[in-house]
């Protein structure tokens, strides 16, 4: 026992001193990374709102520099009139503790929080009789009534796609507390196996795999059919949503959506990018929770080598790309296969709504922003749009108005900044399509002077749609069930 305390009082040390070296050893690549793409003279465009040109628009106020860096359009300068919360990031003073990254992270993926939401569960059985589970959260006052909102309710629903490893953080609770307080319809997408849901078969959900998520889709529309729908990501989480969107494309459903602290370049995060203490933490808790199917797995997977693997690589190839009964030829493909198959920008150009992505630049599970954001796809593609800050951690982003990261109730700033994204492209549409209507009934043909978002053009996929959303198609709803 002895052993054991020491050698956990050791593994701390060093986990202290190495986040001490991240937090202190971070500052000039942050400062080369902001002269690098231009934002000084990006900030100038905030006091001409209507102006064009290459440089990213910026939003820089009082506090930490945030940068929103986007194509030029009029839905970004829209945003950046009306989201006041994109300039309003204040983390403290230089000794507050929200200055550490690591910090940061760990405190909003595992300090427990004091329950203000409940969840009211579903399950859903999909064409292949696997469970996946849906947790609409409801307040705590009106949990004893074990009822959600009526399908004749015109509350938005807000979907939130946690991180791929199945961990309900904290961060995740904060933000269906402040959705319920904004009025949204939080629900909360579980994997197969995850957070509690039952394995029925041996198959688990692919790291981009969206055909579950689709189902669940047909399902909240069938279950909310007036309400918008909006989507959240966390993490890793947000590989998966981004494949839905780029797959979907116009016909997805979703009115916007936002990751974040999303890994990009996935391939070489699980190959190479998370630091040890983090990888290290995550490939421990992804054994535990899939230790409680060990025999149900070992009829299709060779679980000695899933669970003496020794990298998050390891054991994702253990899972999917040695699939079939043991003995078998290996029917799962390649490393490199696999990556095409669930890459989360694979069809990024696909996406037809507006997505916002926010990121910190002192991120320690992504890595270095100069490697890990991919830029290029946010000054070159009208619908995505990176909020990006200084401090913030991975999936922290708190600031001097939560009391140690929102025990104050006072929702992240993160979250303030989503919902605001939200309601501002909800109201951007609704001028312009209010414009249109009034040119129509002019008789001018519909015609404008404002330039349209092109995110609301019907697109027109390159291959035959795979996300028909058809009510009649869906499957048997009768075999879903509340818990």
């Amino acid at each position: 026992m002895p052993e054991w305390f020491a050698a956990a009082c050791i593994l701390i040390l060093v986990v202290l001193l190495w986040s001490v070296k991240r937090c202190f050893g971070f500052r000039t690549p942050t400062l080369a990374l902001l002269s690098g793409f231009g934002f000084r003279a990006a900030s100038r465009q905030m006091s001409d709102p209507d102006r064009r040109g290459s440089q990213p628009a910026s939003a820089a106020g009082a506090g930490e520099p945030v940068s929103l860096i986007c194509k030029p359009s009029t839905l970004a300068n829209y945003l950046l009139r009306h989201c006041a919360t994109f300039s309003n990031f204040t983390t403290g003073l230089t000794w507050s503790w929200r200055r550490n990254p690591f910090l940061q992270t760990v405190f909003n993926a595992c300090w427990p929080v004091e329950r203000r939401v409940h969840f009211i569960r579903d399950y859903l059985q999909m064409s292949d009789d696997g469970l996946v589970a849906l947790d609409w959260a409801v307040a705590a006052s009106a949990f004893h009534k074990r009822r959600r909102a009526s399908s004749n309710s015109t509350n938005p629903v807000l979907l939130i796609i946690p991180n791929s490893f199945g961990k309900i953080t904290r961060n995740v609770l904060k933000l269906c507390e402040a959705a319920l307080n904004h009025g949204y319809l939080p629900v909360v997408f579980n994997r197969r196996s995850h957070n509690g849901s039952p394995l029925s078969t041996a198959k688990l959900q692919q790291f981009g795999d969206p055909a579950d998520l689709r189902e669940a889709v047909r399902y909240i529309r069938y279950r909310q059919p007036s309400g918008r729908l909006y989507a959240v990501s966390e993490s890793t989480g947000s590989g998966l949503l981004l494949s839905y969107l780029g797959e979907c494309g116009s016909s997805s459903y979703v009115t916007a959506a936002a990751c974040l602290s999303p890994i990009f370049r996935c391939q070489d995060w699980f190959e190479t990018g998370a630091p040890w203490p983090y990888r290290w933490a995550l490939l421990l808790y992804q054994k535990i929770c899939l230790s409680r199917y060990k025999t149900a797995l070992g009829e299709t997977l060779h679980t000695d080598t899933l669970f003496s693997s020794s990298s998050l690589q390891g054991l994702e190839e253990a899972l999917f790309c040695q699939g079939g009964q043991k003995g078998a030829v290996v029917s799962g493909g390649s490393w490199d296969s696999y990556w095409e198959r669930n890459d989360p920008l694979r069809d990024v150009d696909e996406v037809a709504i507006p997505v916002l992505c926010l990121c910190s630049q002192d991120d320690p599970v992504r890595g270095d922003p100069r490697t890990t954001l991919p830029f290029e796809l946010f000054e070159s593609n009208p619908h995505f749009f990176l909020l990006l800050t200084g401090q913030g951690g991975h999936c922290g982003f708190a600031t001097v108005g939560n009391r140690a990261g929102g025990a104050d109730g006072a929702p992240l700033w993160s979250h303030q900044a989503l919902l605001e994204f939200f309601q501002a492209t909800s109201e951007f549409f609704a001028a312009e399509e209010r414009t249109k209507l009034a040119a129509r009934r002019r008789g001018l043909g519909g015609g404008t002077n404002i330039k349209a978002f092109r995110g609301r053009r019907v697109s027109i996929c390159k291959r035959e749609p795979v996300c028909s959303h058809n009510i009649p198609d869906i499957y048997n709803w009768q075999r879903s069930y509340t818990r």
